[in-house]
């Protein structure tokens, strides 16, 4: 299945850093920023991390929630989330159902070389349950969280 904007974003549940079940139907009311990324405490993705954090207080003002998904487990989320006080809640999906389904789980290029992982990647959802905005391959995970906020914000 396609992420389409306009189109319903694909529902699922995770769990999260602490062992509670997080499923994206129960968010409906508020923006829900889903980015997948691909491992805890690596240099990109904890950029990425660290730049929803400092942009929290914005986030929290623009109705939306923040959601991170990659294949780590709870406990790994929950060092990751420890070390470099994310405020937000990070989803395991170590069997990658979730990521495959957001098209954020296949075939890329690292290094000059073809090989499967998880593609970074964001969907924007509205309150409605709609994708707002489909960022498919995020090339700068430091910059990337600005681009989410403008796109909350319209400015």
């Amino acid at each position: 299945m396609a992420i389409e904007e306009g189109k319903a974003a694909p529902l699922f549940t995770l769990t999260d850093a602490d062992g509670n079940k997080v499923a994206l139907k129960d968010l409906r009311g508020k923006h829900v920023v889903v980015y997948f990324y691909p491992r805890d405490d690596t240099p990109g993705c904890t950029k990425e991390a660290c730049g929803f954090r400092d942009y929290w207080q914005d986030i929290q003002e623009a109705n939306a929630v923040v959601l991170g998904i990659s294949p780590d487990t709870e406990e790994s989320h929950r060092k990751f989330r420890a070390k470099y006080e994310l405020p937000f809640t990070l989803l395991a999906d170590t069997d990658r159902k979730v990521m495959t389904k957001y098209g954020a789980y296949g075939e890329k290029t690292m290094y000059g070389r073809k090989t499967m992982g998880v593609i970074r990647s964001t969907v924007l959802v509205g309150p409605n349950g709609k994708v707002v905005k489909h960022w498919r391959r995020v090339a700068k995970a430091a910059d990337h969280p600005r681009k989410v906020l403008e796109a909350l914000t319209g400015s």
